[in-house]
């Protein structure tokens, strides 16, 4: 029997009111890697309107874990900031969850403490090219610990902080996905070659996750379906995955696709609006790139709902009747036709991105019966506007967060002249 939408789902040790999950999505709303004002009012917005669980999209575990300078860290400087954010979704009905991640050798830094950006394997660093830095390192045994240490702490911060659940991001391309990848991962050692070993390490990580917080919170992981891309990871691939972190002890799994450099548009289910990114930028180098990445972009059908479904409805059938991790669709959800469609199927829940930037009061809105198709076109411009002052919005409304906001620290009291 098909869930209910607004039915509670219970994800390990939490309970959420309803099946929809604010996706992870780079808000890009931190100052000095903590995070805003902007970014406490933006997912404020989705809590109270009947979003179950929001997701802050994307928190680095280290400095050296970022993809962008001023990303929001989890450290002990930035954990009161996030905890004014968490008490602000909680107060409005709503539960928070954390994504949690590295970048690995996707990294736009220049403080950098080594030369070279850490990877599941040496060689070219596509993203350092850009940065003077052309090469990148293969972890070593104590490089890895030193990472999974590094996620178990941020965990446990991010309880400090008052989220109820982290989400490990294991997609698009940042360090997990650098060694579930065969784009990725070259190792000759039991961390490379077949699928099964090129998951052992985002098992180790999950594992050491979960033993840090998973009795207090949810511990979900966001994967790839499928890379998209020739010589990338297949469905096939992604059914091993899954099964080694349900065994690692996930909560949920999160279903996405893509790559970040590679297939962008496996991701987004249409492409990214490179001629207004590349217009946005300053260096030549940087106006090349999204050159280069529009023109490997294929000629793609139109956009349509659900667009990763069938891929997500063959992992669910190798994961059995009885599997426990719970699943959450993504890709594509922009009605309740469409969302109701994905529980129809026997998924637990579904995340929600684009459409919720586009109008963060459509889940209240599909509660109240008062509309069902989001007014989202997919065009992917809140993605060529995430750098602004702003931070994500929705070019097409106009919905942008005062930028003033995005100057504050979320904690930090604010006066004002009598």
């Amino acid at each position: 029997m098909a869930a209910d939408p607004f039915s509670p789902v219970q994800i390990g040790p939490i309970t959420i009111k309803n099946r929809f999950i604010r996706s992870g999505a780079n808000e890009t709303k931190n100052k000095n890697m903590n995070p805003t004002k902007a970014l406490l009012e933006f997912h404020r917005a989705y809590a109270e309107n009947e979003v179950a669980l929001t997701t802050l999209a994307y928190i680095a575990v280290s400095k050296d874990g970022r993809t962008l300078p001023g990303q929001g860290t989890l450290s002990d400087e930035s954990v009161p900031h996030y905890r004014a954010i968490t008490d602000a979704i909680h107060a409005a009905g709503g539960k928070a969850s954390a994504q949690i991640t590295h970048g690995g050798s996707f990294c736009q830094i220049k403080d950098l403490s080594t030369s070279r950006c850490m990877s599941s394997s040496g060689g070219i660093d596509k993203m350092g090219v850009m940065m003077g830095r052309p090469f990148q390192r293969a972890m070593t045994r104590a490089d890895m610990d030193m990472v999974r240490d590094e996620f178990a702490t941020a965990a446990l911060r991010a309880e400090q902080a008052g989220f109820d659940a982290v989400e490990l991001h294991m997609g698009h391309g940042y360090l997990l996905n650098q060694y579930i990848s065969p784009l990725s991962n070259f190792r000759r050692d039991e961390y490379g070659g077949s699928a099964e070993n090129r998951v052992r390490f985002p098992a180790e990580v999950l594992a050491a996750v979960k033993a840090a917080v998973g009795g207090r919170l949810a511990v979900l992981a966001k994967i790839n379906l499928v890379d998209g891309v020739p010589k990338g990871a297949t469905i096939q691939d992604t059914i091993v995955t899954a099964k080694a972190l349900e065994a690692a002890g996930a909560d949920m799994l999160v279903l996405s696709a893509g790559r970040n450099i590679e297939s962008t548009w496996k991701m987004f289910g249409s492409p990214l609006p490179y001629d207004e990114m590349a217009g946005m930028q300053k260096s030549l180098l940087a106006k090349l790139q999204f050159a280069i990445l529009k023109r490997s972009t294929p000629k793609m059908p139109p956009f349509h709902e659900n667009y990763l479904m069938e891929d997500a409805l063959t992992l669910k059938a190798a994961l059995g009747p009885d599997r426990k991790v719970k699943l959450s669709y993504l890709g594509g959800v922009q009605s309740l036709t469409s969302a109701r469609a994905a529980l129809d199927e026997g998924f637990d829940a579904v995340a929600v991105a684009r459409a919720l930037i586009h109008d963060p009061t459509l889940v209240a809105q599909w509660k109240a019966g008062t509309r069902d198709k989001s007014g989202c076109t997919a065009c992917n411009r809140c993605v060529a506007v995430m750098y602004g002052p702003s931070g994500t919005y929705c070019p097409e409304t106009g919905n942008a967060i005062d930028a003033a906001l995005n100057q504050i620290y979320a904690g930090e009291e604010t006066r004002h002249a009598a």
